[in-house]
């Protein structure tokens, strides 16, 4: 398992709490978060809170035939 850069099973001072920004609704919250989801594009990761992800499943579903669901 690969640790995030700064992250040390070594002990140490304890690392500043890092923020999750919703790429969608711009909402802000401490990781990690289990509901939320995120996406990589262009090789860049996309986080997504629980109500856009929600929201965007909707949608994906909306377009899919109802033999898929």
């Amino acid at each position: 398992m690969t640790s995030r850069p700064g992250d040390s099973d070594h002990g140490g001072s304890p690392a500043e709490p890092r923020f999750l920004v919703c790429a969608r609704c711009g909402t802000r919250a401490e990781d990690p978060q289990p509901t939320w989801t995120f996406s990589v594009e262009n090789g860049v990761r996309r986080y997504f809170c629980d109500a856009c992800a929600r929201d965007n499943l909707r949608a994906i579903e909306g377009w899919l035939d109802s033999a898929w669901w």
